[in-house]
């Protein structure tokens, strides 16, 4: 699938085992949760900078999928410092915004790329279909494992229908415009598009009943661990063990 392009490569991270790959990304969301002081957030973004260096990501993807991402983030801490109180910080030719909002919305903005950037470093290297083992092996709830992995498969085939109806209209002589056509027009479309997955997903569950699906996929292969995956882990740990100090030491002092 063209949303897996990161998947293909021969980096380093792309050759570590899923498993420790899948487990460091929820471990370091985590943690960021709890690190609110500058050093150590920009610590963390460093890291996760040099992570997807590592990777070997294509620099021209990597950076139209952070200005998506950044365009929510962005509006959210650009109206942060106005919508907190707090002590105001004097600014020329604006309203004074407040020192808790400037210094939330910083916060939020380095949070918000380290954790992104680092997942994506980590879990874009591998295909779904690996992470979706990994998970598996990892003794994640079967429920959870097929929710997560339906919803990135059927996504595509929804974007997929949907282009198929909108070509339809187009054909037929419709041309999107701010009007109550063009309006009426998607919402059946999306109607359609809304019947059309109902209608598939019983197929598909039906085929999968058909073949024996029990709720859980059998797993015919099994990953191994290798020196690389322990000098990952190794460094993984080295790096929240420095972020903690960091965070500890502008805490305490």
């Amino acid at each position: 699938m063209t949303c897996e392009l990161f998947a293909e490569g021969d980096s380093l991270i792309h050759k570590l085992d899923p498993r420790p790959k899948v487990a460091g990304a929820i471990l370091f969301s985590v943690f960021l949760i709890f690190v609110h002081h500058l050093p150590a957030l920009c610590a963390a973004l460093a890291g996760s900078v040099i992570l997807a260096a590592l990777a070997k990501l294509d620099k021209r993807l990597l950076l139209k999928r952070l200005f998506i991402i950044n365009l929510f983030i962005v509006f959210v801490c650009v109206f942060l410092p106005w919508s907190v109180a707090g002590p105001p910080v004097s600014l020329p030719l604006l309203p004074n915004p407040s020192t808790k909002g400037l210094k939330m919305a910083v916060l939020l903005f380095l949070k918000s790329n380290s954790m992104v950037l680092f997942n994506i470093g980590l879990l874009s290297t591998s295909s779904i279909f690996a992470i979706n083992h990994a998970m598996a092996h990892m003794k994640f709830p079967p429920k959870l494992i097929n929710l997560f992995f339906f919803s990135w498969r059927y996504l595509h085939v929804l974007e997929e229908e949907f282009h198929k109806m909108r070509r339809a209209a187009l054909a037929r002589g419709f041309v999107s415009r701010s009007s109550l056509l063009t309006y009426r027009v998607y919402a059946n479309i999306l109607g359609g598009l809304f019947v059309r997955s109902m209608d598939r997903g019983e197929r598909v569950y039906r085929a999968m009943i058909c073949r024996g699906f029990n709720g859980s996929f059998p797993l015919l292969s099994h990953f191994h661990f290798h020196r690389r995956d322990i000098g990952a882990a190794l460094a993984f740990g080295t790096f929240l063990i420095i972020l903690a100090g960091m965070e500890w030491l502008v805490k305490n002092h």
